[in-house]
């Protein structure tokens, strides 16, 4: 194997062309099987593919790869243990800003620090990566999989990451795509701060803390995910304005009990919104966990039709001060333990569909009184809310609940 060594335990960042590249064409270099020791930097236009066994070895030090000119395309490669200090932003491949249209293509990293950084760059590819953390470390002290700051026009798709800290970090970047990653074993597995007119397309996260957590951005197109075994939450919304979720599928959240949530009583929620306003949520399917959805500090006036609820133990969670209805144009929500009718065979329920009365209310203060939920006591007290309707607490109002759930869409 051919190995070419670094000057020292803290090498001078290299320029490239200090390896044995080979001419594959005009502006096309291809690197050969071997262990390149240091860090390096592209500073000029050019096409970089790396043969089965190039790797990269940065021996705990500094960046792999730093990009640093614009039209650059690096695929193929192995990156191995780059630097660990978050601070100074180690990463196994560094894009810089002056390296427009950077492509970053199929290629195999693994170690503490991030895998990916795009510092405020635009129109980058990020495609068709393996980006893989180190499990020796806690999740809070390594790098991200791919972290995207003041990026415009990125498209991030094809990505598997795993235990790394989150899997995509997007923080005040506009006007990017994220298509297509599978997100495993990781603390957050998208995660959005300050971002707005984003797209998510047909993710998946297993086995997160919370799998898309959705924070302080307006004008997200969140459509066809999923959220596979996720702990606590699988979709957050903190403070998310003018955003559609649509046919996205979150199945199995289960509390996670690590005291590491963004928001206390993340208590396994397949949706939870906090103060998030003017939205539409639709076509979706929350399934099999603690919590179906959870609407609290102020999280009114959304659009929420067409999803469908099934089996989760507590289907709403609503805390807050007025009516709030979840239909549209005469089409509500399925529920799997909806007790109406059908006489007319349209396909809605006859009667509404009413989760969280006075009854669910108690439950939540005092958990407790499940013991009593076949008791008299708590007869009488729906009879009463049913003969006196002044006396229920404002709450969640589906008038016009489906019979079936909703066949769900393929992302495209």
């Amino acid at each position: 194997m051919l190995i070419v060594a670094s000057a020292g335990a803290v090498a001078a960042v290299r320029p490239i062309t200090d390896l044995p590249l080979q001419a594959d064409g005009p502006n096309r270099w291809r690197l050969p099987a071997g262990e390149y020791r240091g860090s390096f930097r592209i500073d000029q236009p050019l096409q970089l593919t790396c043969a089965p066994g190039a790797i990269f070895q940065a021996e705990g030090q500094g960046n792999g790869l730093l990009i640093s000119a614009p039209d650059v395309s690096v695929q193929g490669c192995t990156f191995l243990d780059w630097g660990a200090d978050l601070t100074a932003m180690n990463a196994a491949v560094f894009i810089q800003p002056q390296a427009r249209g950077a492509q970053v293509l199929g290629n195999r990293l693994q170690g503490q620090g991030f895998g990916i950084w795009v510092d405020g760059t635009q129109d980058v590819s990020v495609i068709g990566n393996r980006i893989q953390g180190d499990t020796s470390v806690r999740s809070q002290d390594r790098g991200n999989g791919i972290h995207l700051y003041a990026v415009h026009g990125a498209r991030v798709i094809d990505n598997h990451v795993r235990d790394t800290r989150d899997g995509i970090y997007i923080d005040t970047s506009n006007g990017n795509l994220l298509q297509g990653n599978i997100l495993e074993d990781l603390r957050y597995g998208i995660h959005y701060m300050f971002a707005n007119d984003n797209q998510v397309l047909g993710n998946t996260t297993r086995r997160t803390r919370t799998g898309y957590a959705l924070m302080q951005s307006r004008k997200l197109t969140v459509i066809g995910n999923r959220s596979e075994q996720d702990q606590n939450y699988g979709i957050l919304m903190n403070y998310i304005t003018y955003s559609t979720l649509q046919d996205n599928v979150v199945t199995d959240v289960r509390d996670g009990s690590t005291g590491d949530t963004m928001i206390a009583g993340g208590e396994g929620k397949a949706l939870f919104i906090y103060n998030s306003l003017f939205n539409r949520i639709e076509n979706n399917r929350f399934a099999r966990s603690a919590v179906g959805i959870h609407l609290t500090a102020g999280s009114e006036d959304n659009r929420i039709a067409g999803n469908a609820f099934i089996d989760n133990q507590r289907q709403v969670k609503y805390v807050a001060s007025r009516l709030q209805e979840w239909s549209a144009d005469g089409r509500g929500n399925y529920w799997s333990d909806y007790l109406g009718w059908d006489r007319n065979g349209d396909g809605l329920g006859d009667v509404a569909y009413e989760p969280n009365d006075n009854v669910d209310r108690l439950l939540w203060l005092y958990p407790q009184v499940r013991l009593l939920m076949n008791s008299p006591g708590i007869e009488l007290l729906r009879w009463v809310q049913r003969a006196f309707p002044v006396m229920k607490s404002p709450g969640v109002m589906d008038s016009h609940p489906l019979m079936q759930a909703p066949t769900q869409k393929e992302p495209a």
